[in-house]
């Protein structure tokens, strides 16, 4: 619901942005216009690759489809980086080659709607995302704030045109431009390194491990890994316990630390552990 939501209101955006910024040659405006295309864009693949990662695993894909939201992030990043790089140079030549623009009391006015717009899109999905902890949806959230810091830059140009304030526009367009290929670098990255079977980072493997300590019966931990599955992972070890439980005991003892894996940690997805016995010496 949140990406159909941020469809409509980017699309709406766009439509107004790409107007007023054409018809007043602003390149400031512009970019903020391929911004807007650039997030109807990445909604709309968000909403796609959600609905294939939500597939539950078949014969065929055993841990599930949630790879299949990065392989569309990754196809996200590369059509915003190429959007950027296409206004960035027509923003940085608009700068040494003095182009035209003409004020319009309409530039403030389209910068003030997306503001309005894109701060009531970010209170919406920051609460999703509060309330259904959902990355997704919080890296959403985030967009929208970040746009809404964005459209101020714009507006700032919009106003400085006015007085007739020289190649401010075309900085701020560069700049937009600038910050669009950025973002799309970080979302290349991280969606390659997921594709790419990263580990959890250090700080998540600590915090296994912490939750691991706090369960005494268990003497050793050996072969510890790590499954990206989506946005969350998988991760598989061995743990060592005495070696005269039964097998039922055992075994309880994984199923206990298992279950407060999943409680503790959301971006664990599942959690496999072996169990070996061990020989305690009880003198």
């Amino acid at each position: 619901m949140a990406s159909i939501i941020g469809i409509i209101g980017n699309l709406f955006l766009l439509i107004i942005k790409s107007t007023i910024g054409f018809m007043t040659s602003s390149h400031a405006m512009i970019a903020d216009a391929f911004n807007s295309a650039g997030d109807i864009i990445a909604s709309l693949m968000t909403f796609i690759g959600n609905r294939i990662a939500s597939i539950p695993s078949d014969n065929d894909h055993n841990l599930g489809h949630g790879k299949a939201e990065y392989i569309y992030s990754m196809l996200i990043s590369i059509i915003m980086i190429l959007m950027g790089l296409s206004v960035f140079k027509d923003a940085f030549n608009s700068i040494f080659y003095h182009a035209s623009l003409h004020f319009s009391i309409w530039l403030v006015v389209v910068c003030i709607i997306t503001i309005i717009v894109k701060f009531n899109l970010f209170i919406y999905t920051d609460n999703l995302a509060k309330k259904y902890n959902n990355l997704l949806v919080k890296a959403n959230s985030k967009d929208h704030r970040n746009d809404c810091f964005i459209t101020f830059f714009t507006l700032i140009s919009s106003i400085l045109t006015y007085f007739k304030v020289p190649c401010f526009d075309g900085v701020i367009g560069s700049l937009i431009a600038f910050w669009m290929i950025v973002t799309s670098m970080k979302i290349f990255k991280e969606s390659y390194d997921v594709l790419m079977d990263t580990s959890i980072s250090e700080q998540t493997k600590k915090r296994v491990y912490e939750i691991i300590e706090g369960h005494k019966e268990i003497k050793k931990i050996t072969h510890f890994n790590s499954t990206p599955v989506g946005y969350r992972y998988q991760i598989s070890f061995t743990i060592y316990v005495d070696g005269n439980l039964s097998t039922f005991d055992s075994h309880k003892i994984a199923d206990n630390l298992e279950k407060e894996i999943a409680k503790k940690l959301d971006e664990i997805y599942l959690t496999v552990i072996h169990v070996n016995p061990i020989e305690i010496d009880n003198k």
